[in-house]
């Protein structure tokens, strides 16, 4: 199908970020919400009128945005799958997800929703979305663009107390009818990764840069574009994932990009990745500098702090007492860096902060 001689009043989006979770604060991932209004306004300017936009979020506290939106919990989610896509007569699809996912055992993408808890996590899976919407359950919408910032980092790696839910939505007879193109931010058993402080995701951040006038660009030349840019951001250390892109068409079927190999991840434990980052500091082996470092932590954080004259020994006490309360590894990060602005050494206390969250978290 030539995506250039759709007209963008044909086209339909449903445009997805999710922040805050159910599961509790331990799940928040500041950065899709706002990924997902920057989208919007992309395919705004390229003449996608706002009537024929369908956002779906679960902004942080404080960060709503004035334009309305649906939420973004599995019962919201799975109606637009079931109901509201299926009925459109438009010519084309936009589908932008950010948010926790998880590799299920059965190697299909769970999708988080928003009122996903420990106990019941529930989720939309994308292989079966997929297969709906390549069915005569949707008679129209012949072009389908996914995007979908996301972990895909093994379900069992994460220790869960109970197992992922495996409904599948229904679908419709097979038909050869649709062409789906999708791009997703991590390899099989990879994490995605997010920049907290500038709320955004890598990938996320990179694909909208990357995005070309047309509101349904050609997937090669703009999964080259970000592939490259995702490339430098591995040998700067800044991730380890790789995007990957798959297209689905009657006559053929595509992967790309997977079949490069990242950088192996360390077998060091992540917290000891966060301490060795930690010494690399100078100001670390002085007394008074890391009593410096502390007076900038919150009063509560510290209140009941074990202290130890010996550097390391201390430094360990600090984490563990940060690590204990809500955002306290970015407070602690925050404060290390504003004393020592270094550059490299911020990076690599960054890197190991979010690999420490990811192992501790749902995924993404």
């Amino acid at each position: 199908m030539n995506s250039g001689r759709i007209l963008p009043d044909r086209v339909f989006a449903l445009v997805v970020g999710i922040e805050q979770y159910a599961a509790g604060s331990g799940w928040d991932l500041p950065g899709p919400a706002r990924d997902a209004l920057r989208f919007r306004e992309w395919l705004l300017a390229r003449g996608v009128p706002g009537t024929q936009i369908q956002l779906h979020l679960a902004p942080l506290p404080g960060t709503a945005p004035d334009v309305p939106f649906r939420p973004a919990d599995h019962g919201s989610l799975r109606r637009a799958f079931v109901e509201d896509i299926p009925g459109r007569r438009d010519e084309a699809l936009w589908v932008w997800w950010g948010g926790h996912g998880v590799l299920a055992e059965d190697e299909s993408l769970a999708l988080y929703t928003a009122d996903a808890t420990l106990t019941d996590r529930r989720a939309i899976d994308v292989e079966s979305a997929l297969t709906r919407l390549r069915s005569d359950a949707v008679p129209a919408l012949g072009l389908q663009m996914w995007m979908v910032d996301a972990c895909r980092t093994f379900e069992e790696q994460h220790h869960f107390p109970q197992s992922l839910s495996t409904e599948r939505l229904p679908t419709g007879g097979r038909v050869a009818a649709h062409e789906q193109r999708l791009m997703f931010a991590a390899g099989r058993g990879q994490r995605a990764g997010n920049d907290p402080q500038r709320r955004l995701g890598l990938f996320s951040d990179i694909v909208l840069d990357e995005l070309p006038d047309d509101p349904l660009p050609d997937p090669l030349p703009l999964f080259d574009a970000v592939k490259a840019r995702m490339s430098a951001l591995r040998e700067a250390g800044r991730t380890t994932q790789v995007p990957g892109l798959r297209l689905e068409a009657p006559e053929r079927r595509e992967l790309l990009g997977w079949g490069e190999a990242a950088p192996p991840r360390t077998a060091e434990p992540p917290a000891a990745r966060i301490i060795k980052a930690l010494m690399a500091y100078p100001l670390m082996n002085d007394r008074d500098e890391r009593q410096t470092l502390v007076n900038e932590l919150p009063p509560a954080v510290v209140a009941r702090m074990p202290r130890h004259p010996m550097p390391r020994t201390d430094v360990i006490g600090i984490f563990r007492t940060v690590r204990a309360q809500p955002d306290g590894l970015w407070k602690l990060y925050a404060a290390v860096t504003l004393i020592d602005d270094d550059p490299d050494r911020a990076c690599e206390l960054k890197a190991c902060v979010q690999d420490f969250l990811s192992d501790q978290g749902p995924g993404m």
